[in-house]
């Protein structure tokens, strides 16, 4: 299936499920939530949403300088950007676009850019991890979401760290139509992904990645503050968000598609929200915290060239 069908597919299956949330919602409770909506509070939340993304593109760049890899910041970030509108492909594997805009533009061989993609995925469930702890006591549930999760961590790790492991893993992509092309350079590139999984990159990366979690826990608490919602604690909140994130990724669907709204309207309800008002939180949230970067992915794409089918360098390898 061509990947502009599959994200007609996601796109299709978004409307759906916020149509349908709209549907067993009262839409004019929900109209009334809306309008009681502190405007005021949306320069903040975008500015905090916003400054998430370039908490990323300093993650991505140092991985990248770790790599030896140089290239101008502009198309650092605009190459960076272009992953996300991809991320509505299942399993993250549209970040790999990554990989393959890198070596168009700049000759660089994907043996060197796609465990750098690899690692990103790693370092963001290290940061959504050691979060989670911060608000582990405060909602029951998280710890077992957390406990399995974690685990899920540990042997990513020790598939990154073994590479016979890592080669039986390289195998089973192969068999996937879009991830194919990758698995020549990805096999080739076990010492590189093992390079930036030790040494102060580590710390760096980690760091950065529990940065920007915390940023978009402080961004969600501001947007339940907008519609006047001010019971749930902030400690609470990272709990309950971290969650139903984790629960999203263990879910392999587009951006947790479903999983995450469906969770996250839950654990508000468990905590004394009216279950039309969760459901446009949620909504909004995932307006601000997700689809805000698709779109800009979107353009970023368009500006990366990304939509064209330029030729690739004659001295590139693969």
């Amino acid at each position: 299936m061509k990947i502009s069908n599959k994200i007609l597919i996601v796109v299709i299956a978004v409307i759906g499920l916020y149509a349908t949330f709209l549907i067993v919602s009262d839409i004019n409770t929900i109209y009334n939530e809306i309008s009681d909506f502190k405007i005021e509070f949306i320069p903040v939340i975008l500015l905090l949403v916003t400054s998430g993304w370039f908490t990323l593109f300093f993650r991505w760049h140092l991985l990248l300088r770790n790599a030896k890899i140089f290239i101008p910041a502009k198309d650092s970030f605009l190459i960076l950007v272009s992953g996300w509108a991809l991320t509505i492909i299942p399993g993250k594997v549209g970040e790999l676009v990554k990989s393959q805009l890198l070596k168009t533009k700049f000759g660089i061989a994907r043996s060197k850019t796609v465990p750098i993609v690899i690692l990103e995925q790693f370092y963001t469930a290290i940061g959504l991890v050691t979060l989670s702890f911060f608000g582990i006591w405060y909602f029951e549930l998280g710890v077992y979401v957390l406990g399995f999760f974690t685990a899920t961590v540990i042997f990513v790790f020790v598939l990154l760290s073994s590479k016979k492991v890592f080669n039986k893993i390289v195998s089973l992509l192969e068999k996937r139509r879009f991830t194919s092309k990758f698995v020549e350079p990805l096999s080739s590139s076990y010492d590189a992904i093992k390079d930036g999984i030790r040494g102060p990159i580590t710390l760096y990366a980690s760091g950065l990645s529990i940065l920007f979690w915390l940023i978009e826990a402080i961004s969600i608490y501001l947007i339940l503050l907008a519609f006047g919602v001010d019971a749930i604690g902030f400690l609470t909140i990272i709990s309950t968000y971290t969650t139903s994130i984790m629960l999203g990724i263990l879910s392999f669907l587009p951006l947790g598609l479903g999983v995450v709204e469906g969770t996250l309207a839950s654990f508000f309800t468990i905590h004394g929200i009216d279950v039309s008002l969760a459901l446009t939180i949620v909504i909004v949230i995932r307006l601000f915290t997700r689809w805000y970067a698709v779109s800009f992915g979107f353009i970023a794409l368009k500006l990366s060239g990304g939509f064209t089918n330029n030729p690739e360098p004659n001295n590139s390898k693969s």
